[in-house]
């Protein structure tokens, strides 16, 4: 689908110590799938529905249990195949490659916020087995829902609004505080569970088929096993491996922006290649002969394949972080988190200029409604509007002159 395909990035586990179907047979499914929602990208995106249809054609293709172990019924996938899937999904439709690594981020969120393994299991196992889609978000926005004790258990209350997931999720991930410490925890919700209303009010202009929008709590029960674990940033509570998380979640974002850049790209030069002008001929605006044409697609083309590859530097980091689990330490975090920040900076200006500039480079043509060139423009500046590269800048910039470690933040 992209300007080139997904990188293999850095090499997965040894096929002795794999069972799940391989990295290889997961990218030619993602690619299916990408060319299937790339067929009516454009229709879905204008009808703005709700998508069950989408989420659907994900289950099918087996691409929700992706990351779930095989021996619980999953695909046995690992992150460096997940970000692969995402990639190729966001280049046929960003905002169903968003909802796509919103359920990875969250349904993995499990294994390294669960204080018990036996629970992380437990719900890895219930949600391949349920094929659940995952929603919500875990990032600190507005203030959160609280979680209280009573006589009879814990209840949650409050109302909180998300960009991802909400209005097709199974299970939602929802940040709450518990009302006696204040501390940050992290809480499975039942959207169809008693006291829990969806409404899908987001109304973006972009990633109009992320199924965003809100959930309000109304004494919604919550069971003890409910509760995955601390979101504390606190460094006497938050370990290395845990703070992973934090890079995991980054290059979520820097998938989505990339297959963004690649998608608006591949589609802008199959069109140009179709105007079907002599090549003796200059050929008007957005054709092969345009050297006008010719200047972006190299400018474009640099742009994505120079963030492309310090992706890859990210990725290959954070696999390195994640083999070494425990004896992680916080320098070593650290650096796997500004990789994560720079490429997340290089991505996002990768999908803004491929998105905003393939308009220029197609013409007035690309005004048509029915081409549906606006929504990758409109796709990649809503997501980037969610999650600033500022921030970014800011944490690769403290970091080179200060040497000081980038703050643990989730994705939105």
């Amino acid at each position: 689908m992209g300007l080139a395909p997904a990188p293999s990035g850095p090499a997965s586990a040894p096929e002795s110590e794999r069972t799940g179907p391989g990295h290889a047979h997961w990218l030619h499914v993602a690619r299916e799938a990408a060319d299937d929602l790339a067929t009516d990208a454009a229709v879905r995106d204008q009808a703005g529905k709700a998508p069950f249809d989408e989420v659907s054609r994900l289950r099918e293709a087996g691409l929700l249990t992706l990351l779930v172990p095989a021996e619980l019924g999953g695909g046995g996938g690992d992150w460096t195949t997940a970000y692969a899937a995402i990639r190729e999904i966001a280049a046929a439709d960003g905002a169903i490659g968003q909802l796509l690594g919103c359920h990875y981020f969250l349904s993995w969120s499990a294994g390294f916020l669960a204080e018990r393994p036996a629970l992380a299991d437990r719900i890895a196992l219930q949600s391949a087995t349920e094929q659940w889609c995952w929603g919500g978000g875990l990032a600190p926005r507005e203030a959160p829902p609280r979680l209280t004790r009573t006589a009879d258990g814990q209840v949650l209350d409050g109302r909180q609004s998300y960009p991802t997931g909400v209005l097709v999720a199974d299970r939602l991930a929802v940040r709450a505080v518990r009302s006696d410490t204040g501390e940050p925890v992290a809480v499975v919700v039942d959207p169809a569970g008693l006291g829990v209303v969806v409404d899908g009010d987001a109304d973006t202009f972009g990633q109009r088929l992320a199924a965003g929008g809100s959930a309000e709590f109304d004494a919604v029960p919550v069971a003890d096993d409910d509760v995955l674990g601390s979101l504390s940033a606190d460094e006497d509570v938050l370990t290395p491996p845990a703070a992973l998380a934090s890079p995991v979640g980054r290059l979520v974002s820097v998938q989505l922006r990339l297959g963004m850049a690649e998608g608006v790209l591949a589609e802008a030069r199959e069109y140009s290649r179709s105007a079907r002008v002599p090549w003796h001929q200059a050929g008007p605006a957005g054709t092969p002969r345009d050297l006008h044409a010719l200047t972006a697609y190299g400018e474009l083309t640099v742009l994505t394949r120079a963030a492309s590859a310090l992706t890859d530097q990210a990725l290959h980091a954070v696999h390195t972080g994640l083999a070494r689990g425990e004896e992680l330490s916080y320098e070593e975090y650290a650096e796997i988190s500004v990789l994560a920040a720079m490429a997340d900076a290089a991505a996002s200006r990768a999908a803004q200029e491929s998105t905003a500039r393939a308009l220029e480079i197609v013409g007035a043509r690309s005004a048509s409604a029915r081409l549906g060139f606006d929504r990758f423009w409109r796709n990649a500046r809503t997501q980037t509007l969610y999650e600033p590269v500022a921030d970014r800048l800011r944490d690769v910039g403290d970091y080179f002159l200060n040497g000081a470690h980038p703050a643990f933040a989730l994705p939105v």
